[in-house]
């Protein structure tokens, strides 16, 4: 096994960025041709195949956690001396902002909301459907979601930090494919992975801008047009370059930490003046039917096409995320042991997730309620401005508005950042220390290709981009599914090699004592 340390290959680089450049070129001055053209290739592979992202899924779910709780579990994921770099507190906090915090804000409660009018079995707008959205909702945003970024995770830092290969998705398939890794096979396997994670984070940026644009709007009046959206992400993309070149350390804890406090806050105030009995009974329930129903649901096929436009859609947006999410926890991850690993990333976000949207979503539906149906008729009208309608109904409002566009874009900051971070090290042939030059140049980018996206081609741009990025997560899934092999190898051959050690020992041990009793 080698390990050619920095590489002065940019084949990734070059087709990388060729490839971007190609996709934001026509869908900038052919964005409805490209929208039709990744709509029907998206609907064919959720008509056809939406089967097998449930249960590609479910095989993660067991690989993940048939590993952690199985032998390989106190295998640690550097040398065995090595100890982990970041303090559980700094450790939890890079986790969950790596990840999907942005995500949370923006569908904590135009989710559950949406799926209480329009669920997948029965009649919308009962109390029997409001505990059902709220149960999906869940589904959506837990396990399931975090065991993708754990697998693709655990392969990272198993094989860089254990067995000293490069820092890149290619490097999991070492057991398979052997020095291969370094040649096409494992460029072609980097290039998709640099793909998605431009793309996710592109439309991710456009989203959110709109949403922090709509809530100025809804603040202050300010109007939400595509030179008001772009302005916003010029600013939040200045302010994660200047943090991604600044350094990991300094730039991604304070991100994290600055995000998760004032998350911790708004939990806390919207859970004393949203309905704090309804939260905790709302919390409670959920989770019940949530852990109830948790088999069941994973391979639920019961409403083909309900499943297609929600779960498979957010299946396959996790595994297109998987990419930059994976190797950036398991970069903050060095010194964890396997079981340490997986445990956290799957249940300790999935936690601060099922708070957050029990509080979020539970003081939506009471203060619903309580307004005639006001958040309702917000969502129905823009799902962009639920938060701050709900927001509307507690009291501090001229407080917590603004507070809520600080939440919003540190978020963006935060998974923008460690995004923009591993775009670098993807095509820097993996090194994890990448020049600021390019981080900075990744950083740009995103930016810059976003704000083209909104100023010629509008929100259609940004959705065949969005559509295509999944799109692509499909045989994204398909080299997930054999990397769970890869690892399961990889692991079993390090075991046998060690066993094979302690006894090649114990008999030189055992030879030594005999020669020195002759």
């Amino acid at each position: 096994m080698t390990s050619p340390g920095k590489s002065n290959d940019r084949t990734v680089l070059f087709v990388s960025a060729a490839v971007a450049l190609l996709f934001v070129a026509f869908s900038m001055f052919l964005p409805t041709q490209m929208s039709e053209v990744f709509n029907k290739v998206f609907g064919f592979l959720t008509v056809n195949f939406g089967w097998l992202y449930l249960l590609a899924v479910g095989i993660f779910i067991v690989v993940a956690f048939g590993i952690a709780l199985g032998r390989f579990g106190s295998i640690k994921l550097g040398k065995d001396d090595d100890q982990p770099e970041f303090t559980n507190f700094q450790w939890f906090a890079m986790l969950f902002g790596g990840g999907m915090g942005i995500g949370l804000v923006f569908w904590s409660i135009a989710e559950p909301i949406m799926h209480y009018l329009s669920p997948p079995v029965g009649e919308g707008g009962t109390v029997e459907a409001m505990h059902m959205a709220m149960r999906i909702t869940f589904f959506h945003w837990g396990i399931h979601a975090w065991v993708i970024f754990a697998i693709g995770g655990l392969a990272l830092a198993y094989f860089q930090f254990r067995k000293g290969l490069p820092f890149l998705i290619s490097s999991a398939f070492y057991p398979l494919i052997g020095e291969r890794v370094h040649g096409p096979i494992g460029k072609a396997i980097d290039i998709l992975a640099v793909f998605a994670t431009i793309f996710g984070v592109a439309t991710s940026l456009g989203l959110g801008s709109s949403q922090i644009a709509t809530g100025l709007e809804y603040i202050w009046g300010i109007t939400a047009t595509p030179i008001t959206v772009s302005i916003i992400i010029a600013v939040i993309t200045v302010i994660f370059t200047l943090a991604t070149v600044s350094g990991l350390h300094k730039a991604m804890q304070m991100a994290a930490n600055i995000k998760v406090w004032l998350s911790v806050a708004f939990m806390v105030f919207i859970f004393l003046f949203g309905g704090t009995v309804f939260i905790l009974n709302t919390l409670t329930d959920t989770l019940g039917s949530y852990l109830q129903n948790f088999i069941g649901q994973t391979l639920w096929m019961g409403n083909p096409e309900w499943i297609n436009g929600w779960t498979v859609f957010y299946w396959a947006w996790w595994i297109a995320w998987a990419p930059f999410v994976g190797q950036f926890v398991a970069r903050v991850s060095k010194g964890r042991t396997i079981r340490e690993f997986v445990l956290a990333v799957t249940l300790l976000p999935v936690g601060f997730s099922f708070i957050w949207l029990a509080i979020y979503g539970g003081a939506a539906f009471n203060l619903d309620q309580l307004s005639n149906g006001a958040i309702q008729a917000a969502v129905n009208a823009n799902y962009t401005t639920a938060l701050f309608v709900t927001l509307k109904q507690m009291p501090f409002y001229q407080i917590t508005a603004p507070l809520a566009i600080v939440l919003i874009v540190a978020s963006f900051v935060g998974a923008a950042n460690s995004a923009t971070y591993v775009l670098a090290m993807l095509t820097s042939g993996g090194d994890m220390n990448p020049s600021e030059k390019l981080r900075g140049f990744w950083g740009i980018a995103q930016g810059a290709i976003t704000i083209m996206l909104i100023l010629v081609g509008g929100t259609a741009a940004l959705k065949a981009l969005q559509t295509a990025s999944i799109a692509a997560a499909f045989p994204f899934m398909l080299i997930m599914l054999v990397m769970c092999y890869s690892i399961y190898k990889g692991l079993n051959e390090d075991q046998q090699l060690g066993k094979q050690s302690e006894q090649r020992k114990s008999t030189e041990s055992e030879v030594s004592k005999n020669a020195t009793q002759v």
